[in-house]
């Protein structure tokens, strides 16, 4: 199916486009709301400024998709292969991004507001801020995600829950530019955490619970540590 028979069953009424093969379709600024593209094929597809609000794409394969300033809202996405995607200003407040793959995926100044990114996996993903706005992960779910190797300085990670999440040398820090923004993740859930030689250089970490947090080798340089629970045995010296 190509771009204009697609567009042209929506306009119809036709929601329902599970299974299709869709490789590098061109859909630009397209309104896809509401419909179902569950396992579909979307690799290479160019789909920037598209709406996918309320649409479903679980286990669809968006693998090195263009989709900067996509609006994903509350779209149900579990198991969606995102690898290597450019999702550049993207918008997925309250989506559903369980088990999702999103290795190496370009999220600059995305909204994750409310999302769920359970058990997801976002190695190696740039998630600093855009030119003109921060990444916004506030108060998502990041249970047991992997975030190994992310870039993830500027981000806004307010009362985020990255319970038992893997950061494992994760960048989070200001590295050498102190006007750089600061990582916020004030309030966040980071039991259990693996946070080994992350880079948490400036972060702010104010009443954030790093309980049972694995902290070898991370970095705490000037990072606020303010109402705090660390793990044990930590010296609040090094920071």
């Amino acid at each position: 199916m190509d771009a204009g028979e697609l567009l042209a069953q929506y306009r119809a009424g036709e929601r329902t486009f599970s299974g299709l093969n869709l490789l590098e379709i061109d859909l630009i600024q397209a309104d896809l709301s509401d419909t179902d593209l569950s396992r579909s094929d979307l690799r290479q597809s160019r789909l920037g400024r598209s709406h996918f609000v309320r649409s479903t794409l679980a286990q669809a394969d968006l693998s090195e998709a263009l989709l900067w300033g996509a609006d994903f809202t509350q779209a149900d996405c579990p198991q969606a292969q995102l690898r290597d995607a450019d999702l550049s200003g993207a918008v997925f407040v309250q989506a559903n991004l369980v088990e999702a793959n999103l290795v190496k995926a370009i999220l600059c100044g995305v909204n994750f507001q409310e999302a769920d990114l359970s058990l997801a996996l976002l190695i190696e993903a740039d998630l600093r801020p855009s030119s003109d706005q921060s990444t916004n992960l506030n108060r998502v779910t990041l249970q047991g995600a992997n975030l190994s190797y992310a870039h993830l300085s500027g981000a806004s990670l307010v009362e985020a829950n990255l319970h038992r999440a893997k950061l494992c040398r994760a960048r989070l820090g200001q590295g050498f530019r102190p006007d750089a923004p600061k990582t916020d993740l004030t309030g966040a859930n980071l039991q259990g955490a693996d946070l080994s030689y992350a880079d948490l250089t400036g972060a702010i970490l104010r009443e954030a619970d790093l309980r049972g947090a694995d902290l070898t080798g991370a970095i705490l340089t000037q990072a606020d540590l303010s109402g705090t629970q660390l793990p044990d045995g930590i010296d609040l010296t090094l920071s």
